[in-house]
């Protein structure tokens, strides 16, 4: 694969964005939805992030969207504004790659700069690369909800993680 960049997203990435997404709604227990997001459902939801504190990112390969990354807020309650959700998703033909690494350590980087004080990861229980992923940029295991999910015929544990910045 040649070279990647990450960028800020905009509205036209919409498409691709979505299409990497609802791959993993139909197909994994990388997100726990069991339906498709809509393309108006995506735009609203990328209308509700901010550039500055919320940021939407890809990461491209010539211009082509191949994965995404977002910090999002934790909790809607005004005492939890300082702490920020992060969220990869990379197209299902390019992991191990280093891309979604990059686009971690990205969104570590503008959590940073955005003035947050912590970053909270979630991760189904049975996505193992993800958890490592998160485990080697420092995020630190904070707890597990057993049983919270019920996808593909069976129940699923979350494990959250969080990184102090």
């Amino acid at each position: 694969m040649s070279c990647f960049s990450i960028r800020l997203a905009t509205a036209a990435d919409l498409s691709a964005i979505n299409d990497i997404y609802n791959h993993y709604v139909l197909t994994s227990t990388c997100t726990y939805q069991l339906e498709p997001e809509t393309l108006e459902a995506r735009t609203i939801w990328f209308e509700q992030h901010s550039r500055d504190t919320h940021p939407i990112t890809v990461a491209t390969v010539e211009k082509e969207v191949v994965g995404c990354g977002a910090l999002s807020p934790f909790r809607p309650r005004a005492a939890y504004r300082h702490s920020v959700e992060a969220s990869v998703y990379l197209r299902h033909d390019v992991h191990r790659r280093g891309i979604g690494k990059a686009l971690l350590l990205d969104l570590i980087a503008r959590a940073k700069s955005a003035g947050h004080h912590t970053l909270i990861g979630g991760a189904s229980a049975d996505q193992t690369a993800s958890l490592k992923l998160q485990e080697s940029l420092g995020f630190q295991r904070i707890g597990c909800l057993r049983e919270v999910g019920y996808k593909f015929g069976r129940w699923l544990d979350v494990v959250y993680s969080q990184l102090m910045l």
